[in-house]
């Protein structure tokens, strides 16, 4: 088969960690409209589609992202992933039927990717025809996958490396801003016809990372522009934080807010990207986007308190290496 994965793989679900279960049921259903099933002891499903699984919130102390699923095409494809992956010498294992299950998938493979954050490889994920129950229009999903991450680094040319060697990811373009006093340069990547589903953020010249999560946020991609707005009040008049009102940004021209989840990381709910069609990436040139909003975005969450615990955070990773895969720490 031709080795190229671009276009063959996409986001399929976030699983999370946290004791936090009643206020994730309460932000999911109550506040971004999720259809939400307590599977009891602490585990909840999320569904934003036909399949059985997108957001998985499973008990642990951490609050925090602990895996991403990927979804290819096929075996072959699967194959191609885990071979790349074992040549950056990350340990690639095929985990049980439960932990499959669990996911929502059929098979399943695994492995610690960067950050410590898992990485985990599927083509077979299960789908169901049962009703959804949620507050929202719809999502968009389908071959674009479940939406995009965004993720901090110290280590941006390694993480690049990673995500273009393994999964064939595409630099759609860059952004550069100076943010709570400090330069940042964001690249935007995609693996299919989505502007992104891969957001890297660093620091410019000190590599600091002021976040406690692995991820900054995971977006979800509304049917409608309503659907970001009634969400957006929603989540205003439960008390969830909103990390940034609704805005747009530049590169992908999406409208979207975000808001904080149970667990420290963000949601961002968003409507109409840009859509890298088949045409339009045979044509397709980076481009460099100075400032990460085109208007809006305005923090209405972050207090002094919080801003001098993310400059700590930031010093305090100054001591600490970053996993890598592929690369020496």
């Amino acid at each position: 088969m031709n080795a190229d994965l671009f276009g063959r793989v996409r986001l399929g679900y976030l699983v999370a960690r946290s004791r936090r279960t009643d206020a994730w049921k309460r932000f999911a259903r109550e506040g971004i409209g999720l259809h939400v099933d307590d599977l009891g002891g602490g585990e909840l499903a999320m569904r934003i589609d036909d399949r059985a699984r997108r957001l998985l919130v499973l008990p642990g102390d951490e609050e925090d992202v602990e895996a991403l699923g990927f979804e290819l095409d096929g075996p072959q494809e699967v194959e191609v992933a885990v071979e790349r992956l074992r040549r950056l010498g990350a340990i690639v294992q095929r985990e049980p039927g439960q932990v499959a299950r669990q996911r929502g998938v059929e098979e399943l493979w695994s492995c610690v990717g960067p950050k410590r954050l898992g990485i985990e490889l599927f083509c077979w994920p299960v789908v169901t025809g049962d009703p959804l129950h949620m507050q929202n229009s719809g999502f968009v999903t389908g071959p674009a996958g479940l939406g995009h991450f965004a993720i901090t680094t110290r280590q941006p040319e390694a993480m690049l490396r990673f995500w273009q060697e393994v999964l064939d990811a595409r630099i759609s373009d860059r952004i550069e801003d100076r943010l709570g006093g400090v330069d940042m340069e964001f690249i935007f990547l995609r693996l299919n016809e989505r502007h992104h589903s891969i957001a890297l953020a660093a620091t410019r010249g000190l590599r600091m990372n002021p976040l406690r999560t692995r991820i900054h946020h995971l977006n979800l991609q509304t049917a409608t522009f309503d659907d970001v707005v009634q969400a957006y009040r929603r989540c205003r008049a439960l008390g969830f934080p909103i990390a940034s009102a609704i805005g747009q940004h530049p590169n992908d021209k999406e409208l979207s807010f975000y808001v904080e989840t149970p667990s420290g990381f963000e949601i961002e709910l968003g409507w109409n990207p840009i859509v890298v069609t088949e045409e339009a990436e045979r044509g397709w040139t980076p481009g460099l986007y100075r400032g990460i909003s085109l208007w809006g975005h305005f923090p209405e969450s972050l207090t002094l308190r919080a801003n001098a615990g993310r400059i700590a955070r930031g010093l305090a990773s100054l001591t600490r290496s970053e996993h890598t895969v592929g690369a020496a720490e």
